[in-house]
C-alpha cells in the first residue's frame, strides 16, 4: 500500500508542479514521473534541513509538490 500511496501522491504532485512551472514542463506524463521522483527529493531535502511541512496526505502532497518544482526547475535548465 505504501508504494501505491507514494505513486498517487507523486503523480498529483507532478501534475500540480507542472501547473506551477508553466512553460517549464515536459508534458503530463513526464511531469507525473518527475513528481514521483520529486516526492523523494522533497522528503530528502526537508529531512536534511530538519523541516517538517506537516503530516498526512496534505503534508505529503506539499512536500511532493515542492520537490517536483525543484526537479522541474533543474530539468528545465538542462532542457534549454
Amino acid at each position: 500500500m505504501g508504494i501505491l500511496y507514494a505513486i498517487l501522491v507523486g503523480a498529483a504532485a507532478g501534475w500540480l508542479a507542472g501547473k506551477i512551472i508553466k512553460g517549464g514542463g515536459f508534458g503530463a506524463l513526464i511531469n507525473i514521473i518527475l513528481g514521483i521522483v520529486g516526492g523523494a527529493v522533497g522528503n530528502w531535502l526537508f529531512g536534511t534541513l530538519g523541516v517538517q511541512i506537516g503530516t498526512g496526505l496534505i503534508g505529503d502532497l506539499i512536500t511532493g509538490v515542492i520537490g517536483a518544482v525543484v526537479i522541474l526547475f533543474v530539468a528545465g535548465l538542462f532542457k534549454k
